[in-house]
């Protein structure tokens, strides 16, 4: 490394500059290290049939591969000695592609959908709110039920909840309560969840 000196304001500080070296012959495709990029001594080798080919050095290995016109590709870089694979790297890719775009398709994401109640709703529009709210839990989702005060109505917060509960009552056969419910802020919320 070298010293570099900048004059700054008549003072003179010493920098110093440092060069980053990069290896090109060492950087991977998706983490897996394949063919001349394997610089251990010792690997032990899986055969292209998944047979225990033993402990041998790299180049063997490699010289292997080699004849069997596949790539040698390091599957297990922790283990002592690291395990080694002589497979089509290009199919091998392929496949592990496949496999996460299937993963990615049986994810079920879980959404958080909201039903807002006041506390001077009428038994009617309970039952209709509760009606929705049953459509959304049997698609799979949670519900957040709040509870919003205005004005005056915030002196009377606790005379309140029993809606809640009877909203809960309501959803009894398909839901239960994930959260119960709790004050925050001007509103009382609760998280219902699909019966399991």
């Amino acid at each position: 490394m070298q010293s570099t000196f900048f004059m700054i304001e008549n003072r003179v500080k010493p920098v110093r500059i440092s060069l980053i070296l990069f290896n090109w012959r060492c950087t991977t495709i998706s983490e897996l290290m394949i063919n001349e990029q394997i610089r251990d001594k010792e690997v032990r080798l899986i055969g292209e049939d998944g047979e225990q080919l033993g402990i041998m050095s790299a180049k063997e290995a490699l010289k292997l591969a080699k004849e069997a016109d596949l790539d040698l590709v390091k599957i297990a870089p922790t283990a002592k000695p690291p395990v080694c694979k002589i497979i089509d790297y290009g199919k091998y890719r392929y496949e592990m592609a496949r496999k996460e775009k299937e993963a990615k398709k049986k994810q079920k994401t879980v959404d958080v959908k909201e039903i807002r109640l006041t506390p001077n709703i009428e038994q009617n529009d309970l039952n209709t709110k509760a009606n929705n709210a049953r459509k959304i839990i049997e698609k799979g989702d949670k519900v957040k039920v709040t509870l919003r005060f205005k004005g005056r109505e915030m002196a009377h917060m606790q005379n309140s909840k029993h809606i809640l509960d009877d909203f809960a009552e309501l959803l009894s056969d398909v839901a239960v309560v994930d959260k119960p419910a709790k004050l925050e802020g001007r509103s009382i919320m609760m998280i219902l969840t699909e019966k399991k």
